[in-house]
């Protein structure tokens, strides 16, 4: 059977996870390694001041493995010491609690970064994330059932990765999930917008008065977002957006720079 090592940023025990492992153990042997706890927003970071923990756990009855770092130490500790160093066929992380649409979020995610870092160890990957209404507190129920209708719709994806690997020039896969997503969800494949809301910074006071400050972002609206991204894929066909992804972003094409060599060099 194909081996896959699945992992997330929510934590070892949340429902999105859980609910990719149940489609995915069909599919291949699944293997669990995901952080203790959540480490959203981590990105790529890796844990280098400090000792990592990794303890085997039971969730829902079903072996898994709690890592104390990030998503990125996941895929790094799950390679090299849970499955011995030999390398899964795949690896998958997700499903997100929340959309990672755009390049602010790419960079930012931990759920990303996972797929990213099993890339850059030469694994193809893919990242689920699952949209969240917007402004809107969501139930248990609603995770429960919307992460169950995702996991559905991502396990196809994970077959036919799985069966003809990525394209040429393809290293991962970033996939998100409209919030209310189903079986007859259509499917577009997008690009990357390059933001999905504006940052702010907003000052506050302490009981002490002293300043301190809280970073939240502005999101777009719809007559926003371009089309043929993500962004407008999700939020504004209601699609699910597959964005194909090159963890090499260098721009290499032509003699860009000459200037800017010849006037470092002295010959300006």
């Amino acid at each position: 059977m194909k081996q896959i090592l699945l992992t997330n940023d929510d934590g070892v025990r949340r429902p999105g996870l859980w609910r990719l492992y149940e489609v995915l153990k069909s599919v291949g042997e699944v293997c669990v390694v995901a952080p203790e706890s959540a480490r959203s927003a981590t990105g790529m970071s890796i844990t280098l001041h400090k000792p990592l923990r990794l303890r085997k756990t039971l969730v829902n009855g079903v072996k898994a493995f709690a890592c104390s770092g990030t998503p990125s130490d996941c895929v790094i500790v799950g390679l090299r010491k849970v499955l011995g160093g030999s390398p899964p066929d795949l690896v998958v992380s997700g499903i997100n609690e929340g959309n990672n649409v755009s390049l602010q979020a790419v960079y930012g995610s931990g759920t990303v970064a996972a797929a990213v870092r099993a890339a850059l160890m030469g694994i193809p990957s893919v990242a689920f994330s699952l949209a969240f209404p917007e402004e809107t507190q969501v139930s248990h129920a609603w995770l429960r059932r919307r992460m169950r209708d995702a996991a559905d719709r991502a396990k196809p994806i994970v077959e036919w990765v799985l069966a003809n690997g990525l394209p040429a020039g393809v290293d991962y896969l970033n996939i998100n999930f409209p919030p209310d997503v189903d079986a007859d969800t259509p499917v577009k494949v997008t690009r990357a917008a390059v933001a999905r809301y504006v940052e702010v910074v907003e000052e506050r006071r302490d009981p002490r008065k002293q300043p301190y400050y809280w970073l939240y972002g502005h999101l777009l609206g719809e007559n926003e977002m371009e089309p043929g991204t993500d962004a407008y894929a999700v939020f504004v066909e209601d699609a699910i957006s597959i964005t194909p992804m090159r963890v090499d972003a260098s721009l290499v094409e032509g003699r860009v720079l000459d200037g800017l060599v010849r006037y470092v060099s002295g010959k300006a």
